[in-house]
């Protein structure tokens, strides 16, 4: 695998093989560079928690100008438009993949493929990837599932209904959170879960419809774990629609900005994140590594806030895992501490 990437990165520096990328920009206008090109795939385009981590991209654009780094990302959460973007990528010659998958199992063919014809692939928020020379992970999955249902439990009281969203069931990150969730869950038996595992794909509006049914269905509950960064907009909006700001507890993944009002309000109990941006640069930076066949060991930093000193260990395939310490939670008196 390291003489045939050698040789197809080679081709690309010495421009006997010009790869085309897709420059970032409305008009997505194809030009050959002959930099390395390092694409970026995300899950969905257009909405805050991606949007940031586009920004973690063009910083490490500026710091890294001896590459080309760019954003890609289907206009709705579908993990087959993603599939769709990678294959146009690997066609065009990128030299490295930066995913960040919408369904691991989905892509896995695709990204074998990309790894045979030389092309370095990183992924992010899949650490059951098995066809990724190196998944980045901005903390240990488990302790932020049960982090934020501890969260949750003390504002429930530890007692009551409570329910979960995910952005899709076929999200391994997501179920890793409610999964780690139920299980912390289990420390609170007056706690009882109720339709668990509700699927959000990522859209704030189709997040409140289905948690007005929630309330609907269960006007009791007391909770709600949450996992895509929308979600808490959507079902926070329920709650306050509902009057029930300070009845019903809300605890999930979200950024700080887009949920201010909510926090403020108090319908949105604590929001638990990392910074997509550093996710953004640190992808990047161990796709360059990778690239110019530079050993990513454990303890060292990769120059990026968050991963200082990174835990890596065998991934389920022939990769590396990636752990940084990048978890943050924060509640209405610590998110502006925060503030993106």
């Amino acid at each position: 695998m390291e003489e045939t990437m050698g040789a197809f990165s080679k081709k690309l520096l010495t421009g006997s093989v010009m790869a085309a990328a897709i420059v970032a920009g409305s008009a997505g206008v194809l030009v050959a560079q002959d930099k390395p090109v390092i694409a970026t795939v995300v899950k969905i385009s257009g909405i805050p928690w991606f949007d940031r981590l586009n920004t973690g991209v063009v910083a490490f654009q500026k710091a890294n100008p001896d590459v080309v780094a760019t954003q890609y990302g289907p206009a709705t959460a579908d993990a087959a438009q993603q599939l769709q973007i990678i294959q146009d990528l690997t066609a065009k010659g990128v030299n490295a993949l930066a995913v960040v998958p919408m369904d691991p199992a989905v892509i896995e063919g695709a990204l074998k493929r990309a790894m045979d014809r030389g092309i370095v692939v990183v992924t992010h928020e899949a650490d059951n990837q098995k066809n990724t020379q190196a998944d980045v992970e901005a903390f240990d999955n488990a302790e932020y599932g049960k982090a934020l249902n501890e969260r949750l439990a003390q504002c429930m009281g530890g007692k009551g209904k409570w329910t979960t969203f995910v952005g899709s069931l076929g999200s391994r990150t997501h179920l890793q959170w409610v999964g780690a969730g139920e299980q912390n869950a289990k420390s609170h038996p007056g706690m009882q879960l109720v339709d668990p595992n509700n699927e959000s794909f990522d859209d704030a509006n189709a997040t409140y419809e289905k948690a007005k049914e929630v309330l609907r269905k269960h006007p009791d509950i007391k909770g709600f774990q949450t996992s895509a960064g929308n979600d808490v907009l959507g079902v926070g909006r329920a709650i306050d629609e509902a009057g029930l700001t300070g009845k019903v507890c809300l605890v999930g993944t979200g950024l700080p900005n887009p949920s201010a009002d909510l926090l403020e309000s108090g319908a949105i109990t604590a929001i638990g994140f990392w910074d997509p941006q550093k996710a953004g640069m640190a992808m990047n930076a161990v796709a360059k590594l990778l690239l110019a066949k530079k050993p990513v060991t454990d303890g060292m930093s990769l120059g990026v806030p968050g991963y200082e000193k990174v835990k890596v260990t065998k991934g389920p395939g022939e990769g590396l895992l990636i752990v940084g310490n990048g978890m943050v939670l924060a509640d209405k008196k610590t998110y502006k501490e925060y503030l993106f």
